[in-house]
Order: C-alpha cells, then structure tokens, then sequence
C-alpha cells in the first residue's frame, strides 16, 4: 500500500467519487489481520473539499464518524487538512486513546516522499 503504515496493503480500494457515492478500502496486514473501511461521500468540491461518512468493519470507537479534507493552494503549494467529526464524546475519546495516529502519520510521511519524488 503506498499510503499506508509498514507491514500493510490494500487487497481493495473502491471509489465512487461523487455525492451519494460510496467508497471502501480493506487494509491487510502482513500477519493476516484485516481491516476495512467504508462510507459514503456526501460533498464534493472541485478543488476545495471532499466530506464523507466513516464506519470501520469492526468499529473500535462507537457510531459513525464524518470526515472533511480541505486543500487550500498558496504560493503554489496545497495543505492538506483532514478533520473527523466522531457522534460523541466517548467514541473521540476511544480515538485519541488508541495508536491511529501513527498509523494515519506514518500515511502521510508516504504520501509526502512520493509527492517529493515526483511520481
């Protein structure tokens, strides 16, 4: 998987890109573990933003989450911000307690290095 942490692929990536559409991804890890991912797209703006919906196979924190990513362009480089809104307190609760950040950090430290090389 080129965006994913080490140790990890991705068997399937099906996209739908458009209001209504759906995605799902299933990352598989070197030991076997599955994990998949699925949603639905609810907004998308060319080139601004796109918000979908978030519900894991087997959900580790409760509920279904919503996430927005944002570009912006300045001075001819994009930020990219990825926001998640979780349904409570306790599901972001479970989130922050849980080592997604370094799964979703070790993604992008990828995604930067393959940008930087010019594929």
């Amino acid at each position: 998987m080129l965006l994913g942490p080490p140790g990890w692929t991705m068997p399937v990536c099906e996209v739908d890109l458009r209001i209504g559409g759906h995605y799902r991804y299933v990352w598989r890890h070197a030991s076997g573990t599955d994990m998949g991912r699925g949603g639905i797209y609810r907004e998308i703006v060319v080139p601004e933003r796109i918000v979908s919906t978030e519900r894991f196979d087997e959900s580790w924190y409760p509920g279904e989450a919503v996430g927005t990513v944002a570009l912006v362009e300045r001075g001819g480089k994009t930020t990219l911000t990825h926001s998640v809104l979780y349904e409570s307190p306790e599901a972001l609760q479970t989130v922050l307690e849980s080592p997604i950040e370094s799964g979703v950090a070790a993604g992008y430290d990828r995604l930067a290095k393959l940008l930087a090389s010019g594929v």
